[in-house]
């Protein structure tokens, strides 16, 4: 299972290096995954919410199996992340694209807002941060007080630490119920997935 984790400046760390941990974890474990951090445009290094900077594997060429889109930045919209990337429209444009050619798409907290202005969240079920949840209503979506909801190809997380149940979920679902535990255990996180 090919697993881009995509980066943009202004996403939030833990969003994006949570599931990251996990996936990678999984497949050091024996499981089937090949996760990387990817960016839409080459760049060398993008700068997260809090000031990290990571240097981008490679650029998001062809369709993942799965493409995990963190948040960050949905409130605060004087600085680059969730706000900046829907008002330019590139990014959810793109997440719409890879949905229709067959990817898997997954958010983690306000990265919802994205999946949201991509269409992708039209109708269906789907969790963001409590801080967006009324930004979320709004794009007629079906919002949940859930750690995370699975809706097929659309899944999406709550706020952060969630991201890090949903990436376990995603184990359990395409690998097995033992190789999650097996992480679980490994990065020590005592889950509700």
């Amino acid at each position: 299972m090919d697993v881009a984790v995509l980066l943009f400046e202004g996403f939030d760390e833990l969003d994006a290096i949570g599931p990251y941990e996990v996936f990678r974890t999984a497949a050091e474990l024996g499981g089937d995954l090949d996760v990387s951090m990817r960016t839409l445009v080459p760049d060398e290094g993008v700068t997260a919410r809090h000031g990290l900077t990571v240097a981008p594997d490679d650029v998001l060429f062809g369709v993942p199996d799965l493409v995990v889109v963190p948040g960050g930045g949905w409130t605060d919209r004087d600085r680059p992340g969730v706000w900046s990337e829907v008002e330019n429209e590139t990014l959810p444009e793109r997440l719409d694209t890879l949905h229709g050619g067959g990817a898997t798409i997954a958010s983690v907290c306000t990265g919802a807002m994205l999946l949201a202005d991509a269409g992708l969240l039209d109708g269906r079920p789907a969790a963001t941060h409590a801080s967006a949840a009324d930004d979320l209503a709004e794009y007629d979506v079906d919002v949940r007080d859930e750690r995370y909801v699975d809706d097929g190809t659309v899944l999406t997380a709550a706020g952060v630490t969630a991201g890090i149940d949903l990436a376990l979920h995603v184990v359990e679902r395409e690998c097995s119920a033992g190789l999650a535990e097996q992480v679980a255990t490994e990065i020590e996180y005592a889950s509700t997935y």
